[in-house]
């Protein structure tokens, strides 16, 4: 099936799934309760048409897929927190939310410097330490990649000895399984949803590794004199990699072309650090979060029927282009006469059905009009026969007076 263009990620003991503007987050609270919220989002690209270019949007979905995804996993450690009764006024809760939404810009932000530092500057500067004994700039942007991809991966392997990252490597493996469920044309369940693979090609591990991979291709050619402009310069085209790279992304997951599932390997392979395989209750909360955002039936149903209307369009398109032999030709020729002649026996039959039925209205109406002709004339005899007898009648009144005088 088609891309159902549904996403998400893992969240603290949760599934936070997006479905264009709308989102949900389904969380497994400490009493074994599945508490599911959902909500909407406005995006830049409602707005303006600028944002809906392609590499720009790109860049808008990132930087609202990291706003989002940090308010969800806020949402999601909001019921692990220690719980505290307070009492506040509206002006308090009003002030704690321009609060919250200052410390979220800020903790983004942090986020992104932290990145950029860890994983543009760090290598840079470890590749520049082999310039006095490496004098191509493109190897050095090449050494550079690599660093940057040791730097990634050695990250990930080292947060997935954490207990609390292992658990959300399981929600975000729940989430690919859900995902592919769907895609796959399979009713949502969780005997289903355990049957699939934790590996998707649209998911943010593939995107980043995608990034990675496009910023050695980017950095191998991009050359500066002046060590801070090398800098300055890779930290500008971060969004635009970023962009390309959610192109790629957007057109994967639409695509079944072997060429570009090989391209998509290498994430894939990534998955394996940043997944684990979820059990039922896992399973369940991602399965809460797909169906408060995302009508997988209507889905189903849709592609099913674009399936079909595609398989009889290509029997048809196959059909025409089949080349006949003369003898099939020939007797095509044959069965059209024949159709044709039989065709032309009806239209004759019809016809002399027609005028048989229009020779017997007419007799019809023929014998009609004699028998009101044959009445009309015993009428008028009738008529006659009466006038002569009262012309008798008056004759012997007259001769009776005549006696008696």
């Amino acid at each position: 099936m088609k891309s159902s263009g549904i996403g998400g990620q893992a969240v603290l003991e949760g599934v936070m799934m997006r479905n264009k503007s709308k989102y949900a987050v389904a969380v497994r609270k400490p009493d074994g309760e599945i508490a599911v919220t959902h909500g909407k989002t406005k995006s830049l690209a409602d707005r303006s048409i600028f944002f809906r270019l392609p590499i720009v949007r790109g860049i808008v979905t990132f930087v609202e897929s990291l706003v989002l995804g940090m308010r969800t996993l806020t949402y999601s450690a909001s019921f692990y927190e220690e719980e505290e009764e307070k009492i506040v006024s509206k002006k308090e809760d009003a002030k704690d939310e321009r609060k919250e939404a200052v410390q979220m810009g800020l903790t983004v932000a942090l986020s992104v410097v932290i990145a950029l530092l860890a994983f543009v500057v760090l290598p840079y500067g470890l590749s520049q330490m082999l310039s006095s004994r490496i004098s191509s700039f493109a190897v050095l942007g090449l050494i550079e990649g690599l660093i940057r991809i040791v730097l990634f991966v050695g990250y990930v392997i080292a947060i997935s000895y954490m207990r609390d990252i292992n658990r959300t490597f399981m929600y975000h493996g729940a989430e690919h399984k859900a995902i592919n469920c769907i895609e796959n044309g399979l009713e949502l369940t969780p005997e289903n949803v355990r049957r699939q693979s934790r590996y998707h090609k649209r998911c943010g591990t593939n995107f980043l590794f995608i990034v990675i991979f496009l910023s050695i291709i980017f950095f191998m050619f991009l050359h500066f004199d002046n060590m801070w402009l090398r800098i300055i310069s890779r930290i500008v085209l971060v969004p635009v990699i970023a962009g390309v790279s959610y192109e790629f992304i957007r057109f994967a997951g639409n695509s079944e072309n072997k060429f570009v599932s090989m391209l998509c390997k290498p994430g894939m392979l990534l998955q394996m650090l940043t997944t684990r395989e979820p059990d039922n209750k896992v399973i369940e909360v991602a399965i809460a979060s797909v169906e408060e955002v995302f009508d997988w039936r209507e889905y189903q149903r849709r592609c099913i029927a674009a399936v079909k209307s595609r398989a009889k369009l290509k029997e048809m398109h196959s059909t025409d282009k089949k080349r006949k032999s003369r003898a099939e030709i020939a007797e095509e020729i044959k069965r059209r006469e024949a159709e044709r002649a039989q065709r032309a026996n009806e239209r004759a039959k019809y016809i002399m059905e027609r005028e048989r039925r229009e020779a017997e209205l007419e007799k019809l109406a023929q014998d009609a009009k004699e028998k009101r002709s044959s009445r009309r004339e015993e009428m008028l005899k009738e008529q006659e026969n009466d006038d002569t007898l009262d012309h008798l009648d008056h004759f012997f009144d007259d001769e009776d007076k005549g006696k008696e005088k």
